[in-house]
């Protein structure tokens, strides 16, 4: 096979959280005083907790301190933890899980790259608390994508060279990620328009396809 792991962004390509991080973003924007819609949250996507605060704060009036934006940051996460409450293991699609499972049944190691400190929350949610062999996300990382960092410690975690990983992303700051970071981008959903990825994915299950 091409690769020995594949990495993979979590929401938009394993489960989706974004009407959830839409709510709580909106929640707090609505608080402020900030207009924030739709097209501001796409904007949100694999961008950090802070930098997509500062995103937000660009339709504020006022002016807030670094300590209140950390609390006004902690507010949004406490408010998008209750939602995330709500999801089960049915948001997580048969598609999903079946090729997941095919893939490890070829022998290939499994990680996550994400931006999300909520990661291993979401992933207790939807059952899959314990499949990945390897989690990097919010918790170990100081940049957010573009910057390679989390998909190059995806690959450290797996004890794996960067050109025998590949990257599953929705975004284009994740494509942009993986190939700053030496590693074949396979783009799904958004990601696809950006015309930078290796690989553009029909549906999750075209990546048994791509590994072959």
């Amino acid at each position: 096979m091409k690769y020995k792991g594949i990495i993979f962004d979590l929401d938009g390509v394993i489960c989706s959280t974004d009407h959830y991080h839409y709510l709580a973003w909106k929640a707090l924007a609505d608080k402020l005083g900030a207009y924030f819609d739709e097209t501001i949250n796409n904007r949100l996507r694999g961008v950090s907790r802070m930098a997509s605060l500062d995103i937000v704060l660009e339709r504020y009036d006022g002016t807030l301190t670094e300590e209140e934006k950390l609390a006004a940051a902690e507010e949004k996460n406490a408010t998008y933890r209750e939602l995330l409450k709500q999801m089960t293991p049915a948001d997580l699609s048969d598609e999903v899980k079946t090729t997941l499972d095919a893939l490890r049944a070829k022998g290939l190691l499994l990680g996550i790259g994400s931006s999300s400190k909520n990661t291993r929350f979401i992933l207790g949610r939807i059952g899959l608390g314990d499949y990945f062999d390897k989690i990097s996300d919010g918790t170990n990382i100081t940049r957010s994508k573009p910057d390679p960092e989390v998909f190059v410690k995806a690959a450290q975690f797996l004890e794996l060279a960067p050109e025998d990983c590949l990257v599953v992303e929705d975004a284009k700051a994740g494509v942009e990620a993986a190939l700053a970071a030496g590693m074949d981008a396979a783009a799904i959903g958004d990601a696809v328009s950006c015309g930078l990825a290796t690989y553009n994915l029909g549906r999750f299950s075209d990546l048994l396809r791509v590994v072959e």
